[in-house]
């Protein structure tokens, strides 16, 4: 069958960072003393295709988020089993125009990025974050339309954070807290990346990050309704999580969609309901929703729906497994083993180059 025609829309709003980038740092080849100063840093991306037949690089630079799905006896029936639930749910939201519920399928792709301090010399590369893209494949129009990039969100810089240093800073504290200057440098990076060549020669919008609402937050059901979205909810006061992508120039607003049990975060820049289409929506919340019954069952695939007043629990029994097999355990441990590579090969061989650098940039 001949490729379908792919639908690009309005092109993305860039953020302007108040400070020009400055001198880059090399990594991995060479000690900070000897770091070359004057070159630029730019950005490379490669995609794999998220099918049946994705499987994971042999090593520890996995994301997170999709490699644990790919192993083992049962990693091609978790992914068809996988694939098929983001298409039905899809289906299921866009069911205008669409009476036996098979008129959309939507393909799936990892974007990783590559992040090169030496352009002219091809050196100093360091694997920055993975994202997914989705593309909606209209089967009734005969279309291929672009769709949200984000959605899942790995990083290593952040496995760094949030597995490495917040622990180590935490250990010996009574009561929680933040380092100093927790998340600048990862937020600044990631809007190099957004404002890149690279992500604007790909992508027509910004990204959308929709992940899990905090189970240590109060969520208050609010009077606003979207048809898509659906119903939204307000958190009692903003997470780490939140704060932390506040530094990558990224809101959040919580939604529970149609037929959903649990509001989703959505992390965003510009208007949400606004500076996206029904479908392009649609998109992003078939794949996360998904995504998260797999991860956190006890919220998102749990037997009744969340109520007015509303805090997230995974210690909940009442609800019900996918058919999908997934080690929430070797997640976490794989978070870790990414961010101490990260720790080893990327933050302490540059780190006095690192906080010039974040210095130098206003958020």
């Amino acid at each position: 069958m001949a490729a379908l025609p792919l639908v690009r829309l309005q092109p993305m709003r860039c953020w302007p960072l108040n400070a020009p980038f400055e001198a880059p740092f090399e990594l991995i080849s060479k000690p900070t003393s000897a770091i070359a100063m004057n070159h630029a840093l730019t950005f490379s991306l490669k995609t794999t295709a998220f099918d049946e037949n994705y499987q994971p690089a042999d090593s520890t630079r996995l994301t997170t988020n999709f490699a644990n799905l790919a192993r083992g006896a049962s990693r091609q029936q978790n992914l068809r089993n996988t694939l098929r639930m983001i298409d039905h749910r899809f289906n299921a939201l866009a069911h205008w125009d669409n009476p036996t519920g098979e008129r959309y399928a939507v393909e799936l792709e990892i974007v990783s990025v590559e992040m090169n301090l030496d352009a002219e010399n091809q050196s100093g590369v360091f694997p920055l974050i993975e994202i997914l893209k989705p593309t909606i494949v209209d089967k009734t129009a005969n279309q291929r339309i672009e769709g949200i990039v984000g959605n899942s969100f790995s990083s290593y810089v952040r496995d760094y954070d949030f597995s490495v240093l917040l622990p180590a800073y935490n250990a010996d504290r009574a009561d929680f807290g933040l380092p100093e200057n927790f998340g600048d440098l990862h937020g600044k990076l990631f809007k190099q990346f957004a404002c890149s060549k690279a992500y604007q020669a790909r992508f027509s919008k910004p990204p959308v990050i929709c992940i899990s609402a905090s189970t240590s937050k109060t969520y208050q059901h609010l009077g606003n309704q979207h048809p898509i979205l659906g119903v939204e909810y307000q958190q009692n006061e903003l997470s780490s999580t939140d704060q932390y992508f506040e530094k990558m120039g990224l809101q959040v607003r919580f939604f529970m969609p149609p037929n959903s049990v649990a509001p989703l975060a959505f992390y965003f820049q510009g208007d949400l309901l606004a500076d996206y289409s029904n479908l392009e929506l649609i998109g992003t919340i078939s794949i996360m929703e998904t995504f998260q019954k797999i991860y956190r069952p006890e919220i998102y695939n749990a037997n009744s729906a969340a109520g007015k007043l509303y805090q997230p629990s995974l210690q909940k029994p009442d609800y019900s497994l996918t058919q999908i097999v997934y080690d929430r355990e070797e997640r976490s441990q794989l978070a870790v083993k990414q961010g101490k590579f990260t720790q080893e090969h990327f933050i302490e061989p540059n780190r006095s180059v690192l906080e010039r650098w974040a210095a130098s940039c206003a958020l």
